[in-house]
């Protein structure tokens, strides 16, 4: 796939993450070590994530055949104290959702390390790498903030230029027509490509600053020269791992109606289907793994002797001996040191003197 250097597979990782699931929570099955491991999994930000769309009806009811540009009016009103205090309360509530999101987002920063850990070390505990990990989980933290607010200036940019163009299409008297097939499918797929990206991202940089103990810059520079050098594997296992996430969510759907919408709820939700994120967290790590030590996490942390990492590679059993081949036994070992030695064996004792 990559030349004669490396041989990256997609379907060896993913066999190797089936078992590997297995054995952590199957082999044996503990139900306690099930609801850490869940509790791990939920602080990780399974069911965090989020979506917006852009609905292009609503330029429908725009009127092109007027000549003249839009007028805007304002019109003065008065606002009295309960305005204001509803203002105030608007904003107060602003200010808690922000605080809750970003509490949030430092908890998931945090998170995303434990449980990890829970799976290359196969052991339920989360106070332990909560401490361990603390150094790369707050800088973890910072970097999404920070990504978290280009994502927004970028949202609201190419919103910005899709509504220019269209309302300067409008000014200029030519149908909005244009403006809406050409303009949003462009917006749409840049936003599309710099959501894979960041998520490409962000979903192996807790991985290799777990492994290496190293900033989050230094692992998204050295995560995107190893995209640069060989792009051909990441994009393999986007495509495939899209495919599994359509998979899962039409099953996701159907395990949601089977428990009557327990499925939905944050934490019960997540030990419900722990299978499925241990395998999606295990599926990337091993993946990951092929590339080299340097990208290894069981590697790179002493692993407890109870804990069987996945092998790197499939063992082939030795083929049988046929009875045509010829084995060469050891020799046998020489007697002791005697005065004479004959090629017949060691001289005769001699006999009792009576």
């Amino acid at each position: 796939m990559n030349g004669t250097a490396r041989n990256i597979e997609i379907l060896a990782p993913f066999n190797q993450a089936i078992e590997l699931t297995r054995l952590i929570l199957f082999r044996p099955f503990d139900i306690t070590k099930w609801l850490v491991i869940g509790f791990a999994a939920f602080l990780s930000g399974w069911f965090s994530s989020g979506g917006g769309s852009i609905n292009p009806w609503s330029f429908r009811g725009w009127n092109t055949s007027n000549a003249q540009p839009p007028a805007f009016q304002f019109r003065s009103f008065n606002i009295d104290h309960a305005g204001v205090l509803f203002l105030v309360l608007i904003a107060v509530l602003v200010m808690i959702f922000f605080a809750f999101l970003i509490l949030w987002l430092w908890i998931t920063a945090r998170g995303r390390f434990i449980f990890i850990d829970c799976i290359v070390q196969n052991r339920a505990a989360i106070a332990e790498p909560w401490r361990e990990f603390r150094r790369e989980g707050n800088r973890f933290f910072l970097f999404l903030i920070v990504l978290m607010f280009a994502s927004i200036a970028i949202a609201v940019l190419l919103a910005g230029l899709v509504f220019g163009f269209v309302m300067l299409w409008r000014n200029y008297h030519i149908s909005n027509t244009p403006a809406l097939i050409v303009l949003v499918p462009i917006a749409v797929f840049a936003w599309v490509a710099f959501a894979v990206v960041v998520n490409l991202i962000v979903y192996f940089i807790p991985p290799v600053m777990y492994a290496r103990r190293c900033s989050p810059g230094e692992a998204g520079r050295g995560l995107l020269q190893l995209v640069l050098d060989e792009p051909a594997p990441f994009i393999l296992f986007i495509l495939f791992m899209i495919a599994l996430w359509i998979g899962w969510i039409m099953v996701g759907c159907l395990v949601t109606c089977l428990t009557c919408c327990l499925a939905s709820l944050p934490y019960i939700g997540t030990v419900i289907v722990l299978p499925v994120p241990v395998f999606f967290r295990s599926f990337s790590l091993l993946f990951l793994r092929q590339f080299g030590s340097d990208w290894d996490v069981w590697g790179k942390v002493p692993v407890p002797a109870t804990t069987t990492p996945p092998p790197v590679q499939t063992i082939v059993p030795a083929s049988p001996i046929t009875p045509t081949q010829e084995t060469t036994l050891p020799a046998p070992p020489s007697p002791p040191d005697s005065p004479e030695r004959s090629p017949y064996g060691p001289p005769p004792s001699p006999p009792p003197q009576i």
